[in-house]
């Protein structure tokens, strides 16, 4: 069965709701960023002159130099991808920034079936045959240390621009630019890869502009960029916090203006939404994931060709080759998770702290997705494994607040030195390998270092809301003002609780509750998706105000994500 969660409100501190009101925030704005930990109108503002100032990272300086002396020196440079949104972002980041910097560039990304993650001795190898100077990685090569030394065995110098967590050992590389290498003292820990990328380049044109390159010719404006930017941050559902948020936005303006590269115009297409109305929640739901089919099925490189496409026709083509994909995709997490749901029916997991998923059947590129489905219905860190390689298993895990999931493996290879073949991530999502003999074990293991970590009180499942909604907000225009700042992981979108009666309620393909709810004299519509069960006729909901578009008209609508029976 699935937790149940507890409807609770956030906390606002009326002070801080005070202060954005009268610096003018309108009124239930600056009461939701209150909640969310904004003090001051000052951290709202979204223009790039409020950005944190390159420098501060660590490694930049000398990042920038080698690639502006590769430039100078004609030198080929190859881009190093990986094979999610945020790689396949910033690689396209990269691309398009260091040629309209004056770079000789090309792009490799691995296969997740084939060479596996990041910089590998065998994707070097790979590599090679295209006799690059230099390689600079994007969301990937912190723990490279392997793949640099093949690198330099070649003679090959490389770059890693990354923002994952190290291991014990960092790569000999000619430069490193990693919010979350040690000694760095960048205030954002959170940026994703692609914003790291966008910082390099930032960087690097500043040590072109200080060496006189634009003297006779015009500074490429790297604010182009920003729809990719803001794409890759989403997608990668890292901490939207002040300077995140920043980027996000700039990159939705450019988009709800139009001004947008080929490829993500033909995404929004084949999506049936209009960019002039984009959202962080669009392009985290609706276009991340067409981008990350390509690497969770097939090849990465139809991903990034179409992000690299110039032409609108082949972008569009590409798009709806990433669309099918999608539609693939989603059939396989479909049927994965019957399987699931057959799996946890023999388990109850109030009694574990963990969930461990294995079937011999199950696609390894979908696996975070059934994990992160687990998780939702449970409360409980999930890793999902599927076969690998030569008597491999590959798992990919999401965590719940209050452990870090990278951690708890860590602390798995600690106490198991040859239990983990590999393992990285971050604080809510890793990957991992072992042998498929050491499953059982494994299970085991995780679920005693999860214990040790967490605690018990976190398996409680809380729907956190901004508590009721007045009733004069119950319209379209509330729910698109709501709909233009930029939410998302550390900073999420309102979430209102309030009690309702139930007027009536059928089933939407079988599979969704469509329903009529009144509010006092207030009647407005809602829908709580795959959701089949009936409702009582008093609940205490917890809703998100949207935008139903129907037949050319467009109603506010609630959408339900939780309920109790209200007495």
């Amino acid at each position: 069965m699935n937790v149940s969660p507890r409807i609770v409100q956030r906390a606002i501190p009326e002070r801080a709701a005070w202060r954005l009101e009268n610096a003018g925030v309108h009124p239930l704005l600056a009461r939701l960023y209150a909640a969310r930990g904004v003090a001051g109108a000052a951290e709202l503002k979204q223009d790039f002159s409020e950005m944190i100032a390159p420098d501060g990272l660590k490694g930049i300086e000398a990042a920038a130099s080698v690639l502006a002396d590769a430039i100078a020196s004609h030198a080929r440079l190859l881009v190093i991808a990986d094979y999610d949104c945020d790689g396949a972002t910033a690689c396209a980041v990269a691309v398009r920034g260091l040629r309209a910097l004056g770079a000789e560039v090309d792009y490799l990304v691995p296969n997740r079936f084939e060479t596996g993650y990041g910089l590998t001795p065998e994707l070097v190898d790979l590599a090679a045959p295209r006799r690059p100077d230099l390689l600079v990685t994007v969301d990937n090569g912190i723990a490279s240390v392997d793949g640099v030394r093949r690198a330099h065995e070649l003679g090959i110098a490389t770059v890693i621009t990354d923002h994952h967590l190290p291991g014990a050992d960092l790569p000999e590389a000619a430069a490193i630019v990693n919010p979350n290498q040690p000694g760095c003292r960048f205030p954002s820990k959170h940026l994703a890869g692609v914003g790291v990328m966008f910082y390099v380049l930032l960087a690097l044109r500043a040590e072109l502009r200080r060496r006189g390159a634009f003297d006779r010719r015009a500074e490429p404006n790297l604010a182009v960029l920003a729809d990719l930017v803001a794409l890759g941050t989403v997608a990668d559902v890292v901490r939207l916090d002040p300077n995140n948020r920043i980027l996000v936005a700039q990159g939705l303006q450019r988009i709800r203006r139009g001004r947008m590269q080929p490829g993500l115009r033909a995404l929004f297409a084949v999506a049936g939404k209009d960019p002039a109305r984009a959202s962080a929640t669009d392009l985290g739901f609706v276009i991340g994931p067409r981008v990350n089919a390509a690497g969770r099925l097939t090849d990465m490189r139809v991903g990034i060709e179409c992000l690299l496409a110039e032409d609108y026709g082949q972008a569009l083509a590409l798009a709806r080759e990433l669309d099918q994909l999608n539609r693939a995709r989603r059939e396989i997490v479909a049927d994965m998770e019957a399987t699931a749901d057959a799996l946890l029916a023999q388990v109850q997991p109030g009694e574990r702290a963990s969930l461990c998923l294995f079937q011999p059947d199950w696609h390894a590129g979908v696996v975070g997705l059934i994990a992160g489905r687990v998780k939702e219905r449970f409360n409980r860190p999930t890793i999902a494994f599927a076969p690998g390689q030569d008597g491999e298993l590959k798992g990919s895990g999401r965590s719940i607040p209050g452990l870090h999931l990278r951690d708890a493996l860590d602390r798995v290879a600690k106490r198991e030195p040859d239990l983990l073949q590999r393992f990285g991530g971050h604080a809510m999502a890793a990957g991992l390998s072992l042998r498929a003999t050491d499953y059982p074990r494994f299970v085991e293991a995780f679920e005693t270092a999860v214990r040790d970590m967490l605690d018990p009180a976190a398996l409680e499942s809380r729907l956190e809301t901004d508590g009721a909604l007045e009733e004069g907000y119950y319209n379209l225009m509330t729910a698109l003002l709501l709909d233009e700042p930029v939410w998302g992981q550390g900073f999420p979108a309102p979430l209102f609780a309030d009690r309702f009666e139930v007027d009536s309620q059928r089933l939407l393909n079988g599979q969704h509750l469509k329903l009529s709810l009144l509010r006092g004299s207030t009647r407005v519509d809602a829908i709580w998706f795959r959701r089949n069960e009936p409702l009582p006729s008093r609940i205490h909901a917890a809703f998100r105000l949207s935008v139903n578009e129907y037949q050319g008209l467009a109603n506010v609508q609630l959408v339900l994500e939780g309920c109790e029976a209200a007495h």
